[in-house]
């Protein structure tokens, strides 16, 4: 999905991302918190940034053949 404004880099939804769908959140300036159109997730960077980790660590050997089991 591409990103629709110049500027910070835009999050992807850690719930939604779960899920495999695409989402880029918003960002509340008032709250200082990041949210979701599509599930309501809401969160600040420091726990976006903690669940998206989650999710690049059980997708990590995706692209790697494993042939030893």
């Amino acid at each position: 999905m591409a990103q629709g404004r110049k500027g910070n880099l835009n999050y992807r939804c850690p719930r939604c991302l779960m899920r495999e769908i695409d989402m880029d959140m918003l960002y509340d300036r008032d709250k200082g918190e990041y949210y979701c159109l599509r599930c309501s997730f809401t969160g600040d960077e420091r726990e976006v940034l903690r669940l998206n980790a989650q999710f690049r660590a059980k997708y990590r050997d995706r692209i790697k053949r494993i042939t030893n089991f």
